[in-house]
C-alpha cells in the first residue's frame, strides 16, 4: 500500500465504486457505483486504487481489473492477484478510486455522475425539493435520488421532467409529473 497513488504524476482520484460485499469464495466483490459508464471504467487491465482509511492516515492499495461484470443493481469487479474471499474480505464499506480523466469524452447535455450528486433540485417555481444523493440505474432511464432531510423523492432523469442543469451553480430545476411528488393536491 501507498500513501499517494502511484500514476508517474500527482493524479487526482475520484470516487467510482463502493465495496458493499464479497460475491463468492473467488475473490469478487460487488460494489454500489458511483460513475458512468462502469463497462469503460471497470474493464480488464484499469487501474483503481482502494482508499484503506486506517487511526492515522489515509493509504491505496493500487489494483488492476481482471474481469467485471453488472450483477443486480451493483457491479461485480474480480482483481488480478485476489482470489479468495479471505483477501477481499476486509474491503467492505471502502472506496474504489480512478484518475481523473479517465473516462470517456462527453457529448452536448451528457453529464457525470459526479457533476450530478450534490446539486440541489428546483421546479420551475423555484421550490426547493434538495439535494441529488445519489443516482440509480433500474433500466431505460437513470433515477435521481432527492433528499430534503428525511425524505427520499425519485426523480426520472427524462426530458419531460428535467429542464435545466447548471453544473458550475449547483442547480437542476425540474418540471415534475402529475403524481410525481407526494404533497402535490
Amino acid at each position: 500500500m501507498t500513501d499517494q497513488p502511484q500514476t508517474g504524476q500527482a493524479a487526482t482520484l475520484v470516487r467510482v465504486a463502493q465495496v458493499v460485499n464479497t460475491h463468492g469464495v473467488r475473490g469478487e466483490v460487488r460494489v454500489r457505483l458511483l460513475t458512468d459508464f462502469p463497462e469503460v471504467r471497470f474493464a480488464p487491465g484499469k487501474q483503481l486504487y482502494l482508499e484503506m482509511k486506517g487511526a492515522q492516515r489515509t493509504a491505496f492499495r493500487p489494483l488492476t481489473v481482471e474481469r467485471s461484470r453488472p450483477h443486480k443493481k451493483g457491479w461485480l469487479l474480480k482483481f488480478a492477484d485476489y482470489d479468495s474471499i479471505n483477501e477481499v474480505e476486509g474491503w467492505k464499506g471502502a472506496i474504489l478510486k480512478a484518475p481523473e480523466g479517465d473516462e470517456l469524452p462527453l457529448a452536448e447535455g451528457e453529464y457525470l455522475f459526479r457533476d450530478i450528486i450534490g446539486c440541489q433540485v428546483f421546479t420551475l417555481d423555484d421550490r426547493h425539493l434538495g439535494e441529488v444523493r445519489e443516482i440509480l440505474r433500474p433500466g431505460a432511464n437513470d433515477v435521481w435520488v432527492i433528499r430534503s432531510g428525511k425524505k427520499e423523492i425519485l426523480i426520472p432523469y427524462i426530458e419531460d421532467v428535467v429542464k435545466q442543469i447548471d453544473v458550475s451553480n449547483r442547480r437542476i430545476v425540474i418540471d415534475p409529473l402529475p403524481g410525481l411528488l407526494e404533497d402535490e393536491e
